[in-house]
């Protein structure tokens, strides 16, 4: 009765100083329908699952695939054809004591990477007349189930450092109380685009339970063995993860050398995953060569983000929190020294935000 009562008389008060309150109950709000892109069909899980998505975050040097509806992660880049022709297969040479231990430990795990996953590369024999049978025995060349079983291991653990050194540098900054100069999503954005590596080739196959089982215990070794080394030398764990991309640029290049060469001919005219294009911003017409390409870019990107880090000190503000250089200089060159990075920072800054 109270409540009944009170509110006239609030009302009346308040007009008489020239407000007013609403009367009755606002009408009920409806929220529009979720759609899921036309790129994704509807497939029976795991194999591939509907993304629902906002609307699109428009790039303003590539066209959007009419298909796409919007995106669903985190920042990523989108490549021209001419930025994935551009990567080239590079190596920073060691210059630091860290610098070189980086390079050895990465070189022992690509050696265990390979070991696990069955990956071997031959040269084959110039002006050889070796039958496809002969090349496929004799480890010149892989068949696409080895290449998925690389490709699935490689991508399980690849996830793995963008996200710890996230965790890292999130608990440092609520420790010191203090803002994170831009490190954190940058981290995160490694993590979530190795992820989605590997959630595109898992529409190619569905590993067995020994396959898990070393995913399991390899990512369980990993994650706790790099967040303590993490901990203790941050610079040398960017510099063992560039390192480690580096070798992933390698193996990539050689499968794209693989599927132009004819040598797997089941992917040959392969589509591309309706996962591929929504993420990349393919063509609907898109074939898994183009995925490759853009998996490839990315860990060029990974590449050239890691070694920048590694050159920077940890106070330092992170040129990527900015914007990203295109592939024309990501895939051509290392990374960013100190001095590149700080004049790359002044020179995307917003004019009204301080130095």
């Amino acid at each position: 009765m109270l409540r009944m009562h009170t509110r006239p008389l609030i009302s009346s008060v308040l007009a008489r100083r020239g407000l007013a309150i609403a009367t009755s109950r606002p009408a009920t709000l409806t929220a529009p329908p979720l759609t899921a892109s036309p790129q994704i069909e509807k497939l029976n899980p795991p194999t591939e699952a509907s993304h629902f998505k906002g609307p699109p975050h428009p790039h303003p040097s590539h066209d959007q695939n009419p298909h796409t509806t919007g995106d669903w992660v985190l920042f990523h880049p989108v490549y021209t054809v001419e930025e994935n022709q551009a990567v080239k297969v590079l190596t920073r040479p060691p210059v630091t004591m860290s610098d070189k231990a980086a390079s050895t430990f990465s070189k022992i795990l690509r050696w265990g990477f390979d070991l696990v996953s069955g990956y071997k590369h031959k040269e084959i024999p110039k002006g050889s007349n070796m039958t496809f049978e002969e090349l496929t025995k004799g480890g010149y060349i892989m068949t696409e189930a080895q290449w998925l079983s690389r490709i699935l291991f490689l991508e399980s653990i690849a996830g793995v450092p963008g996200m710890v050194a996230a965790t890292a540098r999130h608990l440092r900054s609520l420790r010191l109380m203090q803002r994170d100069a831009g490190w954190i999503h940058t981290l995160l954005q490694e993590a979530e685009n190795e992820r989605m590596h590997l959630m595109t080739f898992m529409t190619l196959k569905q590993p067995g339970i020994m396959f898990r089982t070393m995913i399991l215990g390899a990512q369980g070794v990993f994650y706790n063995t790099f967040f303590l080394a993490y901990l203790f030398n941050p610079k040398a764990a960017h510099r063992f993860v560039a390192c480690l991309e580096e070798e992933a640029v390698v193996t990539y290049t050689r499968l794209i050398e693989a599927l132009r060469a004819g040598h797997l001919p089941a992917w040959q005219d392969h589509p591309a995953p309706g996962i591929a294009i929504d993420y990349w911003r393919l063509p609907a017409n898109a074939k898994l060569l183009d995925v490759i390409y853009a998996v490839r870019s990315d860990e060029s990107t990974h590449r050239f983000v890691n070694h920048s880090l590694a050159n920077l000190e940890l106070q330092d503000i992170n040129p990527f929190a900015l914007g990203e250089p295109d592939m024309h200089i990501k895939g051509t060159k290392t990374g960013f020294e100190r001095g590149e990075a700080a004049a790359y920072v002044r020179s995307n800054r917003p004019a009204n935000r301080p130095a």
